[in-house]
């Protein structure tokens, strides 16, 4: 493998360090428009029944299943979760989750099929593999699974165990991802997630030889005490597992939404322009090992569907997943259906007390109108594709470009520092404005204003 400079010589000076104090300031991850902080009281249970109740059963459909425990806590996560100490609670857990499923279909008065599942957390892992099995059974009696389902989990390699990966092949598993962070020691001690290599690599071999050949993993930047040198050494360490996939997410220090992160030496977390530097060394590496970059922050194989396909961006990130209804089950997991949005409760003794009522549990959501649709679109094509064309979009959703003039305008600034080229109503993101492409759809954002949310930073 070619040996790269850590910082490209058109990425150093001062250039760098002025866009980012002009454009770093703290905006959304966009994995949905109108993002979650707007999200509203006044869509409950009756309004996801009745959604519910009009989808189109020759439509297959996502969905999505939060498994919100871990077995321990690291303290950078930004997840929905709780530390289960013993398998009791996540087997409580699993019968509520049952209960939702069948109210679900219910609802839906006729048999869906789904195209894809994702398990995510928490650590699905966590799951006993008894809960697991038991939960993809209902799953199974509820609903259709189509045969070229893809069937996805997180994985936190720190728990996994031979009976685990049995038992997720038995259940329909096809594609894992898993979670590595940073292989550095000191990093790993600094956010209370001790990994070693070897650990991750014989994961990565018992999947492959149980016939999981999909292969994600999940890398963070940003994180206390890391360097672009460190970070480097752990990506290489990655290339050498040949993953199909490889996500890079910048940390996102909220400790006024994770109290654990108050836990992390803030005093060591890096800067703006370091955090900079560290996506850069990363992404060149990868480039150089034969990974496509998609979008923002994730990469893949050549020949990777990811890689050629048409994309979306949903709440696990980048997908090739085309489904347009996503289904959320279990505690915070959110759905969307082509109405609209929804949230359920985020404390799970709210979401269980609302099933033991015989309620959805869903606590809020956002109904869609054109606007938001035209506007949602533009802004995954942004953030999926790096360009769009206003013109043929609008002309898609029968709504008119003259409703944008003012965010042209806003666009116009970031054109003078070479983030974006804009060619009549065709906007294109530079490789230099690619850091900073959450900082261009939020001047289509016209919630952001208005909103109480509170974001990480934009680069």
């Amino acid at each position: 493998m070619t040996q790269l400079q850590l910082v490209a010589p058109d990425q150093q000076g001062d250039q760098i360090d002025r866009l980012i104090a002009k454009y770093g300031e703290r905006v959304p991850r966009y994995t949905s428009y109108p993002t979650a902080p707007n999200f509203k009281a006044d869509i409950t249970a009756e309004t996801y029944a009745s959604w519910l109740a009009e989808l189109d059963a020759a439509v297959p459909v996502s969905a999505y299943i939060h498994i919100p425990f871990c077995r321990s806590l690291c303290w950078y996560c930004g997840c929905n979760m709780s530390v289960a100490r013993s398998n009791r609670p996540i087997s409580d857990y699993v019968d509520w989750l049952i209960e939702e499923i069948k109210l679900v279909r219910l609802h839906v008065g006729q048999r869906l099929t789904f195209g894809a599942l994702h398990f995510g957390g928490g650590t699905p892992n966590a799951l006993p593999p008894s809960d697991l099995l038991r939960l993809s059974a209902e799953l199974g009696r509820s609903f259709d699974i189509a045969s070229n389902a893809e069937i996805a989990a997180e994985i936190d390699p720190r728990v996994l165990t031979a009976e685990w990966i049995k038992a997720a092949v038995d259940a329909g598993l096809n594609r894992v991802s898993l979670g590595i962070q940073d292989f550095d020691a000191r990093v790993q001690r600094a956010v209370n997630r001790i990994q070693p290599f070897e650990q991750t690599a014989w994961s990565v071999e018992a999947f492959r030889k149980a016939g999981i050949a999909s292969i994600n993993m999940d890398l963070i930047y940003g994180l206390p005490f890391q360097t672009t040198e460190s970070v480097a050494h752990t990506v290489r360490e990655v290339v050498t597992l040949a993953p199909d996939r490889i996500a890079l997410f910048g940390y996102a220090h909220v400790p006024w939404m994770k109290p654990a992160q108050r836990l992390l030496p803030e005093a060591e977390l890096p800067g703006s322009r370091q955090r900079f530097d560290q996506q850069d060394v990363a992404a060149r590496i990868l480039v150089d090992a034969g990974y496509v970059r998609i979008g923002l922050d994730h990469f893949a194989r050549a020949g990777d569907a990811l890689a050629g396909g048409h994309i979306r961006r949903n709440f696990q990130g980048y997908t090739g997943d085309a489904h347009t209804t996503l289904l959320g089950f279990g505690s915070s997991s959110i759905g969307q259906l082509p109405q609209g949005y929804l949230q359920n409760f985020s404390k799970t003794p709210e979401w269980r007390r609302k099933l033991s009522d015989g309620e959805l549990p869903v606590a809020r959501g956002i109904a869609l109108n054109n606007d938001d649709r035209f506007r949602a679109e533009l802004i995954s094509r942004l953030m999926c594709d790096l360009a769009v064309d206003i013109a043929e979009l609008a002309t898609h959703f029968g709504f008119s470009p003259d409703g944008l003039a003012s965010d042209f305008v806003k666009l116009k600034e970031m054109e003078s520092d070479r983030l974006v080229r804009v060619d009549g109503e065709r906007i294109v993101v530079t490789e230099l404005g690619r850091p900073f492409v959450r900082s261009i759809c939020a001047t289509f954002d016209k919630y952001l204003a208005s909103s109480s949310g509170r974001h990480s930073q934009g680069v």
